[in-house]
């Protein structure tokens, strides 16, 4: 607290799900500047921007596409409620254990408060069934995503396979099947990362200025 007023924001860097929705918690209580977790909001960012330039390039609107996030973590959890407040029609948010749904009894509270937000469709079961017509793929888990559940995917479909090193679906398998390919690395194309929000979101005062004071 003694240090805050010398900066323009707090960026938490590499802190797990759950701990980081609590230490993000306690800090904006206590703080007057801006916190800022680059696993959550500034992956969340760069997937909505990609989002929206794939679906202006395909001819859709965000409410006409279904998304399946693989990950329940910080990044899964960020880019699920970001996309759904942007106006995506609808997303289902999968972990190891399958689709996070109302229906499961082993949901941690962040899990619990996903379900109740996500997945109007009340989709159950594994993330391969999920993607089963499915718009979207957003991997944010790591693992390896069948090519037969890419396959199932809806006509003109997008694969952002966002972990690193190894994205869950190869660009080459993904290029079979999709409009629109990307992933988190920089040598292959259509990088999305959150470093690439940094300066955007930092650089403006107005977006940085502490609670209660003039914007410009």
């Amino acid at each position: 607290m003694r240090l805050a007023p010398s900066f323009g924001g707090v960026n938490l860097e590499d802190i797990s799900a759950p701990r980081c929705f609590e230490i993000e918690r306690k800090l904006q209580e206590r703080l007057d500047i801006p916190v800022f977790h680059d696993d959550q909001h500034g992956t969340a960012v760069v997937t909505l921007a990609a989002l929206r330039n794939a679906a202006k390039l395909t001819g859709r609107t965000l409410g006409d596409l279904r998304a399946v996030i693989s990950g329940a973590g910080a990044a899964g959890v960020a880019i699920a409620k970001f996309l759904l407040e942007a106006g995506l029609g609808d997303v289902a948010v999968a972990d190891r254990k399958g689709v996070v749904s109302r229906d499961r009894d082993d949901l941690t509270p962040v899990k619990r408060e996903l379900a109740e937000l996500t997945n109007k469709a009340g989709l159950s079961g594994s993330l391969e069934a999920a993607l089963a017509g499915a718009d979207v793929f957003i991997g944010v888990s790591g693992g390896t995503v069948p090519e037969p559940a890419v396959a199932s995917m809806a006509p003109n479909s997008f694969v952002f396979a966002m972990a690193n090193p190894n994205p869950e679906v190869h660009p080459d398998i993904a290029h079979k099947y999709a409009a629109v390919v990307a992933t988190g690395r920089s040598d292959y194309p259509n990088q999305i990362n959150n470093v690439l929000a940094f300066p955007g979101i930092f650089a403006a005062p107005s977006r940085c200025a502490p609670r209660g004071s003039p914007r410009a």
